[in-house]
């Protein structure tokens, strides 16, 4: 028998009452794939360490087959230890992309990420390298330790408005402080800038922005809606909705903005930004926020 991380292990039953029992394999002891595996059970998400009998077998993950189990030769000389990754060449899966662009734009080591998600960094280099498929629980776990969603991570929902998940039965609606503020609002993100347009009314847009200095900053177009900020007191509002968890926050900054004309901040600005506005186009005016007031509010559980 050989396994590769997220591979799942199938116990059949032997006796007619036994249960089937199935679960994920997230962590290897030996390099060639060969039992012993840790294994977190779908039925109880606990993880042990499973020898596999002559009723268990393998579905692979990749190949979609199954192997029957064979008693396990003698570990290899140096073989690796239970975080090790699988070997070969695969394409990440979606989630596996979505799982590393949201541990980067928090600036999380991959350690540190399946610290959170109470998981092995090993497993956690399978899901971000090769085409896996992880379980709901695993997802979920992944979502909190990332401070995004279930939906997200998967993709799905994008036409659909944030919030359409059921209610807490219990939810507490609590005031979040100032530093806790700067910390959610973290480095960079999409946020929605409120402005009054030049006819006078009132509106609300999203810019991809940044954090420098304690100041927000983004870049836009000199007649563009977001323009309009510039010379005003204006609101920036950020947030985040945990559709699997109906818990969420928001973070709303508010300020003057600014453009900023000195070509040596420009440039540093520019070689220093995450990432070129989505919306596209020639956007080559940088305006800054300086927040004279930051508040926040945060729903979850009343014992959460």
């Amino acid at each position: 028998m050989r396994a590769h991380l997220g591979d799942q292990l199938v116990i059949e039953g032997t006796k007619t009452s036994a249960a089937r029992r199935d679960g994920e394999i997230v962590g290897l002891h030996h390099e060639d794939g060969t039992p012993p595996y840790d294994v977190r059970w779908s039925d109880t998400d606990e993880v042990t360490l499973v020898f596999p009998g002559p009723d268990a077998h393998i579905h692979h993950l990749e190949h979609g087959r199954s192997g029957i189990a064979h008693p396990a030769p003698a570990p290899a000389p140096g073989a690796a230890g239970p975080e090790a990754a699988p070997h070969g060449t695969s394409h990440p899966s979606d989630i596996g992309r979505r799982v590393t662009v949201e541990r980067r734009r928090r600036n999380l080591s991959r350690e540190e990420t399946a610290r959170r998600a109470r998981m092995s960094p090993g497993y956690l280099q399978y899901l971000e390298e090769r085409p896996a498929d992880p379980s709901v629980a695993t997802l979920i776990r992944l979502a909190d330790a990332l401070g995004t969603t279930v939906t997200a991570l998967r993709g799905g929902g994008m036409d659909l408005p944030p919030g359409l998940g059921q209610a807490l039965l219990h939810p507490e609606l609590r005031d979040i402080g100032p530093e806790e503020c700067r910390t959610l609002l973290s480095t960079h993100g999409v946020g929605r800038i409120a402005v009054r347009t030049d006819d006078g009314r009132p509106a609300v847009v999203p810019v991809n922005y940044d954090v420098v200095d304690d100041a927000i900053v983004f870049r836009t177009a000199p007649n563009s809606t977001p323009a309009a900020a510039v010379g005003t007191e204006v609101a920036f509002e950020v947030d985040h909705m945990d559709e699997a968890l109906s818990r969420g926050w928001s973070v709303l900054a508010v300020g003057p903005a600014s453009v900023v004309t000195k070509p040596m901040d420009v440039h540093r600005l520019t070689e220093r930004a995450h990432t070129t506005p989505w919306a596209g186009g020639e956007r080559e005016m940088w305006v800054s926020i300086r927040p004279t007031r930051l508040t926040g509010r945060r729903i979850t559980p009343v014992d959460g």
